[in-house]
């Protein structure tokens, strides 16, 4: 039974990866989780879809890196922990409403990682939005994330031959630990999240950790005086999510210059078209207007002399 799950379970991640998306009736918590060397934790998986039976608990120890099953929890009567991870893992609960998995005594660095449980009756599997977590380091404190906002080139984008017109805004968030972080952006203190490209994992440097995120804006907006940029980094310290930010006020001087002379440029000639356009049309009227006197004129002769 045991190979069969695994077997499907992967198929599932290999088709879809892993996602919540029709798991809204799967809740896993925590979303995030720091532990100390030798800590007890657990983690909680909730469902209440019918007719499922069973939670699944797999262990991914790194981006990229296999999903491994850990055991699973059926009814309340079946309970099994797969042999490489006896007497560090235990589960318990309900396969068809609440199940546990318990982490007995936490090890660095190979309990870290992320967790997910997943509602299983053979059908489409349903997964949790998973757990996050990292065991610290011996004698090492959490250290916030210092966020650094640099501006565009103002050389990026003047030419000519870039037909796209876009601004290349930068936002890292450095020295921090661990690595439970995000990055968002905000315009005018909205949500934006087209043409935003962030860091998949913070790289290690050192003793501490760096993501980067960059927003790719159009020219325009840019130099617009009154919208403003806002990097925001999301960091869990083991208790709750702090947040720090750093705001891109839109540029002026010589680049602002270059968009208004662009944008003048565009108007008159749009305008000038338009007056060419008209007069054309006024030409075009009067030659058909004359075309057709004449016309007239001459078939009026002919009756004439007809009668004649």
């Amino acid at each position: 039974m045991n190979t069969a799950v695994n077997a499907i379970l992967i198929l599932v991640f290999w088709i879809k990866g892993i996602s919540s998306d029709k798991s809204q009736n799967v809740h896993q918590t925590p979303a995030d989780l720091l532990g100390n060397i030798n800590d007890t934790v657990k983690l909680t998986c909730r469902h209440n879809i019918s007719s499922y039976d069973t939670v699944l608990w797999y262990h991914r120890s790194g981006a990229g890196m296999a999903l491994k099953l850990i055991g699973f929890t059926s009814y309340t009567s079946v309970q099994v922990v797969e042999k490489p991870y006896q007497g560090h893992f235990s589960v318990s609960g309900n396969g068809e409403q609440e199940a546990l998995l318990h982490l007995l005594k936490l090890r660095h660095p190979e309990d870290s990682g992320h967790y997910f449980c997943a509602a299983y009756n053979y059908n489409p599997v349903y997964f949790g939005s998973g757990t996050k977590l990292t065991v610290l380091e011996s004698n090492r404190t959490i250290s916030l994330p210092t966020v650094t906002a640099i501006q565009p080139s103002q050389r990026e984008c003047k030419s000519k031959k870039d037909k796209k017109s876009k601004k290349t805004l930068v936002c890292v968030a450095s020295g921090f630990y661990p690595d439970h972080v995000s990055m968002s952006w905000e315009i005018n203190g909205e949500k934006i999240t087209y043409g935003v490209a962030t860091d998949n994992t913070a790289q290690r440097h050192g003793d501490y950790y760096r993501i980067t995120s960059r927003l790719r804006v159009l020219v325009r907006p840019w130099f617009t005086s009154s919208n403003n940029f806002t990097c925001i980094v999301s960091f869990f310290d083991g208790k709750k999510t702090v947040y720090r930010s750093d705001t891109f006020e839109s540029a002026e001087g010589p680049g602002a210059e270059f968009v208004r002379g662009d944008y003048l440029r565009i108007t008159n000639t749009a305008k000038l078209s338009y007056v060419c356009f008209i007069i054309k049309s006024t030409i075009y009227g009067v030659f058909v207007a004359f075309l057709v006197w004449r016309i007239q004129g001459s078939s009026g002769k002919s009756n004439n002399q007809e009668l004649s």
